[in-house]
């Protein structure tokens, strides 16, 4: 095997903190990425990893390689390149919320494929937030805050929670102009995004929570949209999930005075460090396009 083949597979596993999530992330089997990992042990001659029944962790000498690793790596992919403007080659996988995704998402990197035509770009769309390192995904779009967390996140946008309802749904059953009024109306609640039927609103500094007896629960956002769309109650999308539909008067912005806080739209990488081109290349120009959809947090 090729030895810089061997400390590439090496970092990987120190990265997922296990051989399987070390051979997901590079797509080879368990028992090659099992035989690189004993040949470099054998030809450094000393234990790189302590292994566990759970997980594995480097030992003093195994860091140390690791580091040395990562700069050598760093340092041939830039040889690679060899100029500036070298053309973009390799696999990106990038991960994002379904709707989101296929609105936003890949109408940009469709662009960005046309201005890098040797790069292969594979899209892994998920409304839940997947392990970047367990499922090898270079680069996510997030919606929400992140909580503590490790990795590189920039901010590119936000978006709300909007309630919203069809002109058919209000004319039958009237507008509601408080939260606590939702009680009396029938509702579409997503039961993918919270264990319990509640709705939290802000009013002024106060947060108001509304307890609903949901009409009907799915945990699926055009399940939903199709309902709101039919009449059938009140829903509470994000705005980008409705922008279309609110721009048209399909359905019906409510309650905007009491509104929540905007929701972060980011872009996420397991490092900075040693990031490769593409990855770099794709998260600028990811930021750049999507920087432009602020405007779908403020839909009339």
């Amino acid at each position: 095997m090729d030895r810089l083949d061997e400390l590439h597979i090496f970092t990987a596993i120190l990265d997922a903190g296990s051989l399987n999530g070390a051979a997901r992330k590079l797509r080879r089997s368990a028992p090659a990425v099992t035989r690189a990992l004993a040949a470099l042990e054998e030809r450094v001659g000393l234990r790189l990893v302590e292994r566990t029944t759970r997980k594995l962790a480097p030992t003093q000498a195994g860091m140390r390689l690791a580091e040395m690793a990562r700069r050598v790596l760093a340092d041939y992919e830039a040889a690679l390149r060899e100029e500036e403007g070298a053309s973009l080659r390799g696999m990106l996988r990038i991960t994002a919320p379904h709707v989101f995704g296929r609105r936003h998402v890949t109408p940009a990197i469709i662009d960005f494929l046309d201005q890098h035509p040797e790069l292969q770009v594979e899209l892994v769309f998920n409304d839940r937030n997947i392990d970047l390192i367990e499922h090898g995904i270079d680069l996510a779009v997030r919606i929400g805050t992140l909580g503590d967390t490790s990795m590189v996140a920039r901010q590119v946008g936000e978006v709300r929670r909007v309630l919203v309802a069809s002109p058919a749904y209000l004319a039958a059953h009237g507008e509601p102009l408080t939260p606590a009024a939702l009680e009396r109306h029938d509702v579409i609640f997503n039961a993918g995004l919270a264990p319990q039927p509640e709705w939290r609103f802000r009013d002024g500094a106060r947060e108001v929570v509304v307890r609903l007896t949901p009409r009907l629960s799915v945990n699926e956002i055009d399940a939903i949209l199709m309902a709101l769309l039919a009449g059938r109650g009140i829903g509470r999308p994000l705005s980008y999930q409705v922008a279309e539909q609110l721009e048209t008067g399909a359905l019906v912005r409510l309650l905007r005075s009491y509104e929540p806080a905007p929701l972060p739209v980011q872009l996420l990488v397991p490092s900075a460090r040693h990031m490769a081109p593409r990855v770099r290349a794709c998260f600028d120009f990811l930021a750049a396009r999507l920087g432009g959809l602020d405007v779908i947090a403020r839909e009339p």
